[in-house]
């Protein structure tokens, strides 16, 4: 090998270390499967109508994923463009780990995403999560310790993120003392109906030592244009079966949460409401939350949530206002042991009663579970094992 060629093989190896470098994919996911038993869940008597009545409630038992979290797998990446502006993307996928199916028909029906970020803040188009979520969630117990079965009912506020904006344009700003915000577009991508199924949402949070607190707001438009191509497809099965003919979603939210030493204590209020094109009728969902978790040791931890749910349903068209109403009580307790840094064992129980619930329908139903109870009561029972990687 003469000198030029050792020349040139010397500066491809380093041109490629470089360029190797400033760009970077990380494959990431976890998987979580377990245990669980349902006290009640019932049988709709017309299979095709999700407001259907309930009859032949049963307890199940049987193996479940995502109890906490959600399985999923995704691929994110960065690449440094120079003067401190970058590319990055993000690709996430939910999988049900018992039977290795998808969780929806979409391959990234959570996240799918690419952008620009600089010192001044990150921009990303694609599928994305909305401002509950980012700013919300993280003082709530679904969004932290607790996962699925703590969620509100019905994942009303979706701070479990039950779904994902498509068409989404958002801007995150960067982290200035502790401040931040972010707004996000979702767009209907229909010619001529500009607002049939788009959405929008903003949020804020501050953060200062052990000290978090967020505010957001999140509304979606033409939901029943049946535009499947739209910012939203697909609402949690709780909010269709009481409200069929929804319209638009108007969902905002307040949250707190303190750390000090080996505990944590979190506060969170939200209101969901949803408009129905039949009638002007409305659903209004109001969640009060308070939860703590403390670790006992580095490994050990037990966290406990209590969710207030008030549900008030107004229809005009029978001359009064506020006239059907109910209300849930949850409790929610959690222990989980790190076996290592990426796998734990966990186990938890979810208790939810309700009253005032009528005409068969809002009945108690724990987020995760398949469908409602036949009675005013239903609790979970779970253990399993979360690894992540």
């Amino acid at each position: 090998m003469n000198k030029k060629t050792l020349v040139f093989a010397a500066a491809t190896t380093t041109l490629a270390s470089a360029a190797h470098a400033q760009s970077s994919v990380t494959l990431y996911g976890l998987v979580d499967a377990g245990l669980t038993y349902v006290s009640n869940e019932g049988n709709r008597n017309s299979p095709v109508s999700p407001t259907g009545s309930l009859t032949g409630g049963k307890a199940m038992f049987g193996m479940t994923s995502g109890n906490l979290q959600q399985s999923r797998w995704g691929l994110r990446g960065v690449e440094d463009l120079g003067g401190g502006l970058k590319t990055v993307f993000n690709l996430e996928s939910g999988f049900n780990v018992t039977n290795g199916s998808s969780a929806s028909s979409a391959l990234f029906n959570r996240q799918a995403f690419v952008g620009l970020s600089s010192d001044y803040g990150t921009l990303t188009l694609g599928r994305q999560y909305d401002s509950m979520v980012d700013y919300i969630a993280p003082m709530s117990a679904t969004g932290t310790f607790g996962g699925t079965y703590f969620a509100h009912p019905g994942d009303n506020d979706n701070l479990n993120a039950s779904f994902s904006i498509s068409n989404a344009i958002k801007y995150q700003s960067a982290n200035y003392a502790g401040f931040s915000a972010n707004a996000l577009y979702g767009f209907s991508n229909r010619a001529g109906g500009f607002a049939d199924n788009r959405a929008y949402s903003v949020g804020a949070g501050y953060t200062n030592g052990g000290l978090r607190v967020g505010a957001a707001y999140l509304q979606l438009q033409g939901l029943n244009s049946g535009n499947g191509n739209g910012a939203v497809q697909n609402l949690p099965t709780f909010t269709t079966a009481n409200l069929p003919g929804i319209q638009n979603q108007r969902t905002w939210g307040l949250g707190a949460s303190y750390d000090f030493g080996p505990a944590l204590v979190g506060l969170v209020f939200t209101q969901s409401r949803f408009q129905d094109n039949l009638a002007d009728a409305s659903v209004k969902y109001n969640n009060i939350e308070v939860n703590g978790r403390y670790n006992f040791t580095p490994a050990f931890y037990v966290g406990a949530a209590y969710t207030y749910t008030q549900g008030l349903r107004n229809t005009p068209a029978s001359g009064t206002s506020n006239n059907l109403s109910a209300h849930w009580n949850q409790f929610g307790l959690l222990a989980d042991y790190s076996l290592s840094k990426r796998t734990d064992l966990y186990a938890e129980s979810v208790f939810q009663i309700g009253a005032n619930n009528q005409n068969g329908t809002n009945m108690a139903q724990i987020n995760g579970t398949d469908t409602p109870s036949t009675s005013r009561a239903q609790a979970v029972v779970s253990a399993g094992i979360r690894h992540r990687f």
